[in-house]
C-alpha cells in the first residue's frame, strides 16, 4: 500500500511537467480535436468555431486574434496564451 501511494504521488507530480513540456499548438493548423484537448475551457464546439472562423476569415495573425471567435474571451485567451502560437508561412 505504501508503494502504491508513492507511485501515485510520483505520477501526480509528473503530470504538470508533461503539460509544461508540450509544444504550443498553432492556431492556423490545428484541427478542432487538438484545440479542444489543448485549451482549457474550450470544448469541441468552441474548437470547431475556431476552425470555422479561420476557414471563413483566413489565418490568424496573432494569438490575440482568437478572441474574435464568439465564445472565446480575454480570460480564455489568458488561460491558454502559453499553449498557443501563430506561425507564419515560410
Amino acid at each position: 500500500m505504501k508503494l502504491f501511494r508513492q507511485l501515485l504521488v510520483a505520477f501526480a507530480l509528473s503530470l504538470p511537467m508533461a503539460v509544461l513540456a508540450m509544444d504550443p499548438v498553432d492556431l492556423n493548423t490545428a484541427n478542432a480535436e487538438t484545440l479542444a484537448e489543448t485549451m482549457d475551457g474550450v470544448g469541441i464546439q468552441k474548437a470547431q468555431a475556431i476552425v470555422a472562423y479561420r476557414e471563413a476569415h483566413g489565418p490568424f495573425v496573432s494569438v490575440d486574434d482568437v478572441t474574435a471567435v464568439r465564445g472565446i474571451g480575454p480570460s480564455t485567451l489568458e488561460k491558454n496564451r502559453a499553449k498557443l502560437v501563430v506561425k507564419t508561412a515560410d
